[in-house]
């Protein structure tokens, strides 16, 4: 990979990759370094990476990177709260909110595929080279993950 099909790399797939590991993690500053860290080791890595696959390679190295920083984060139990409610939200912000919540029960794997998925729009092929799985096994825990969010979605309480 040259230093222009770098710049192209970057300029491509920074924003696709910051909304990917923001949504995940739902906070910013830390998705803006995992991004960073993401495209740092693309850089010292270019001469190894094939143009093509630089995508699928960034992505696999952010997710993993999200992965690793979810469990440093969970053996410190360093918790905030991000959304803070208020007392007159629109029907559009409680639908929003209601659907995070929903995400939020998920699994870091399912709430990974259903991303990736649904909210970026990669097929089953691409979701499985940045996760390190095979077709068929993204396609079961989707399944999975988008039966959960639906249990979930339709229970009374958390009815709209």
């Amino acid at each position: 990979m040259t230093e222009r099909e770098y710049n192209e790399c970057v300029n491509q797939y920074a924003d696709n990759l910051y909304r990917f590991i923001v949504k995940n993690l739902q906070h910013e500053e830390d998705a803006r370094d995992i991004v960073q860290t993401a495209f740092e080791k693309l850089w010292v890595t270019r001469h190894q990476v094939i143009t093509n696959k630089s995508k699928s390679y960034l992505f696999t190295i952010a997710y993993n990177q999200m992965i690793d920083h979810i469990r440093k984060v969970k053996r410190i139990s360093h918790k905030e709260s991000f959304n803070e409610q208020s007392l007159g939200t629109s029907s559009q912000q409680h639908i929003k909110d209601a659907l995070q919540h929903a995400l939020n029960k998920l699994t870091e794997l399912q709430r990974s595929l259903v991303m990736l998925k649904d909210y970026e729009g990669y097929n089953y092929a691409e979701i499985g080279e940045i996760m390190n799985l095979n077709e068929s096994q993204v396609k079961v825990y989707l399944h999975r993950a988008r039966l959960q969010l639906r249990s979930y979605i339709v229970k009374t309480e958390n009815i709209i």
